[in-house]
């Protein structure tokens, strides 16, 4: 369902085109790419990949993206956001609201039978004064239950 490929625990909602992720990439010391910009760092490939424990929020719309680092974020408040994300998904189809802190604020609303729509505040550290709306269209929320579940269970 994600168009991205970042090799660590990863909860993406949205489209190939409209989204918004929580991620905690890994680099691999292995990939061409990094032992490339290793050598230019005149670092190891090891090194440069490091321990892959920092977070971030990656977002795109219309096709334009962007995303910034969560320093501090520890495993067990992206865990606790997809729970709660969870929970709401699977209570009485009402609209419902996941407060994740000052750069994430996630709407849904229950649209037709089996999907959700959802609306992501997303405000950059950097651009406290610039928040930014991403905009999904329905997706099917026993694909993204599943997608929690993978998610959490990354996280354990």
């Amino acid at each position: 369902m994600s168009p991205l490929a970042v090799g660590g625990p990863a909860l993406f909602i949205g489209t190939d085109t409209d989204y918004v992720a929580l991620v905690r990439p890994e680099l691999d010391p292995d990939d061409e790419g990094v032992r490339r910009a290793a050598e230019e760092a005149g670092v190891t490939p090891e090194e440069l990949a490091g321990p892959g424990d920092t977070w971030a929020v990656l977002f795109e719309r219309g096709g334009d993206g962007d995303g910034f680092e969560l320093p501090g974020v520890r495993d067990a408040e992206p865990a606790d956001f997809a729970r709660r994300l969870r929970d709401g998904l699977t209570t009485a189809g009402e609209p419902f609201t996941v407060d994740g802190g000052s750069v994430l604020r996630l709407e849904a609303r229950p649209a037709d039978a089996g999907t959700c729509a959802f609306t992501a505040q997303v405000t950059p550290p950097d651009d406290a004064d610039k928040p930014l709306t991403v905009e999904t269209g329905p997706l099917p929320v026993a694909a993204l239950l599943a997608d929690l579940d993978t998610f959490l269970g990354s996280l354990a």
